[in-house]
């Protein structure tokens, strides 16, 4: 057996924590940890309350939140970490899927794809469609990988993450992982995951001003490593 951890950013999710904190199975799930991005709900509340640690990160951004779990679970680390968005976009109970290539030995990250998945409709907007097929071509020319999307949805080694070395504190988070795994020549697979529209309102594709600065963020890490 290998110790399975689930990372869950959040940022006002108190409607949606119950839901997406019942379907995570355990086991094989060992622990999971809520970073609370600067909530003003009851978010912290809920999921102390659904059996999830808490830890607190006031800047805000989604790279942020998951640097201070990290941080959180590098006391005990797991063999695996599974990231998961906390709006309920994501079906948590997929998670033995999303994990067995990587207990099978056959990668040490997977991307849980959007695009090869079951999608309800509605649940991915247009500009993270065109968005995702534009990240997703670049990552195939500038690193010969090959992608469907940059799922939030994803799981990885802890040791491959280490190796990895994230740094992105907002909205390159999911692409930056991509990057640098290609560039360390980290064993990759993609599995099918379903999607469905979310509980509440996106943070990012919500808004043309979120929308434009993720994807902006995007191509720019996409071509600073590139360059490098």
């Amino acid at each position: 057996m290998q110790n399975i951890d689930v990372i869950i950013p959040a940022l006002n999710e108190e409607a949606a924590l119950p839901f997406v904190l019942r379907d995570i199975p355990r086991p094989p799930v060992r622990r999971v940890v809520v970073a609370d991005n600067g909530s003003t709900d009851l978010t912290a509340r809920v999921a102390r309350e659904n059996g999830a640690d808490v830890v607190h990160e006031p800047e805000r951004g989604y790279g942020a939140a998951c640097l201070k779990a990290l941080c959180h679970l590098a006391a005990d680390p797991p063999d695996i970490v599974v990231f998961v968005d906390g709006d309920y976009s994501d079906h948590p109970g997929e998670l033995p899927w999303l994990i067995s290539p990587i207990l099978a030995g056959d990668a040490d990250m997977v991307i849980g794809s959007r695009a090869r998945g079951q999608q309800e409709q509605g649940a991915l907007s247009v500009q993270q469609r065109v968005g995702n097929a534009i990240a997703c071509r670049a990552l195939r020319l500038l690193y010969g990988v090959s992608y469907t999307d940059l799922g939030p949805f994803r799981a990885i080694r802890w040791e491959a993450l280490q190796t990895v070395g994230m740094q992105d504190r907002n909205y390159g988070w999911t692409v930056e992982m991509q990057i640098k795994a290609a560039r360390r020549g980290v064993a990759y697979r993609e599995v099918a995951v379903s999607y469905r529209r979310r509980i509440g309102t996106s943070k990012v594709s919500g808004t043309v001003r979120g929308s434009v600065s993720a994807g902006a963020k995007i191509l720019w890490l996409l071509g600073r490593y590139a360059w490098s």
